[in-house]
């Protein structure tokens, strides 16, 4: 419970700001569900400063409507923000989304897998009939990220050290309420919907997004990648929508932080200098520092001749199967 504490309450001021973030120019990022909540306020930060930012989502109205409003608060800006049409609950839309955006950019700097969603009505399914929050959350970013590799990977060949990077939603529920080594296989080694539990599959995500951040680092990091996970924050959003009136009330009276301060978790995560190879897989913690993971991630991390369940790789190889004929 410590670990959830210090990551709500009394937290150190955010390091890496629009203040004092280096200017962007010449910059390709994506953030992943960037024209809404803490994924907008980055993509102004980004904008601001003079990056290419793609906001990629299922939304063109909404992603529209928030093009229009970051170009209009940020007018002298010498970067470009455009958008990238994807459904991370429909598989099939994923590779065109890909192909549009290397059609028009031969550069990768940063992907900022924020998109995802929270306490969904139950047994709400994908377009696959899957779990939604196992599809949304797991499933489609992890092929995003899978057909960006590429050009992610050469991107790096001529990139300052350690500023190409990868990087993961997680959560404080990955701390409290996963299951044992952070994702539940069944004896198939298929990843096990929560579909009666939206508490359990909401945890599953974000440790299998934890878990994903230290397995890419593990396959990519030779190729000069940084991948890492991150807990944005308690935070006032659009993922407390499906919350009932009473709880959201109480989330935004008591625990809850101006959706900037998640932006600045992700900036960190995305750009911080401080972060280098001897933290590739690490966890960062609010609002902007790494963090220890808790012992059943790190368990996961570890294949089972290491000593660990080998849960990362199993995923890894279960998600690589799950999506293979859409890649």
């Amino acid at each position: 419970m410590g670990n959830i504490l210090s990551q709500s309450f009394r937290l150190p001021p955010p390091t890496l700001t629009e203040k004092n973030l280096p200017d962007q120019s010449g910059r390709v990022h994506i953030v992943t569900g960037g024209y809404a909540g803490c994924g907008l306020e980055l993509s102004k930060i980004l904008y601001q400063k003079n990056a290419t930012v793609y906001l990629a989502g299922r939304s063109a109205d909404k992603a529209n409507a928030a093009i229009s409003a970051i170009k209009q608060a940020f007018p002298d800006s010498k970067g470009k923000v455009d958008f990238i049409k994807v459904d991370f609950s429909d598989l099939s839309t994923i590779k065109s989304g890909v192909e549009g955006f290397l059609s028009k950019e031969k550069r990768l700097d940063v992907l900022t897998n924020n998109a995802g969603v929270m306490t969904p009505p139950a047994k709400s399914k994908d377009a696959h009939d899957r779990d939604l929050t196992l599809g949304t959350n797991i499933i489609g970013p992890y092929l995003f990220t899978k057909l960006l590799t590429p050009i992610l990977q050469s991107t790096a060949k001529d990139a300052p050290k350690n500023s190409v990077r990868v990087t993961w939603a997680s959560s404080a529920a990955a701390f409290i309420n996963p299951p044992a080594g952070g994702v539940a296989f069944d004896k198939d080694g298929n990843v096990s919907n929560f579909s009666n539990d939206n508490g359990k599959a909401y945890a599953q995500s974000k440790a299998s997004n934890m878990l994903l951040a230290s397995e890419f680092a593990k396959r990519y990091g030779r190729d000069g990648i940084i991948s890492v996970s991150w807990n944005p924050g308690n935070l006032t959003s659009e993922l407390q929508r499906h919350m009932n009136s009473v709880a959201a009330w109480v989330l935004d009276r008591v625990l809850l932080f101006p959706t900037i301060f998640g932006a600045y978790t992700e900036l960190y995560a995305a750009c911080s200098e401080d972060i280098t190879e001897s933290q590739n897989g690490a966890f960062i913690a609010p609002w902007g520092r790494v963090y220890d993971a808790p012992g059943h991630i790190t368990s996961g991390t570890k294949t089972e001749a290491e000593g660990g369940s080998g849960h990362a790789e199993k995923l890894w190889t279960w998600l690589d199967k799950t999506t293979s004929q859409y890649a």
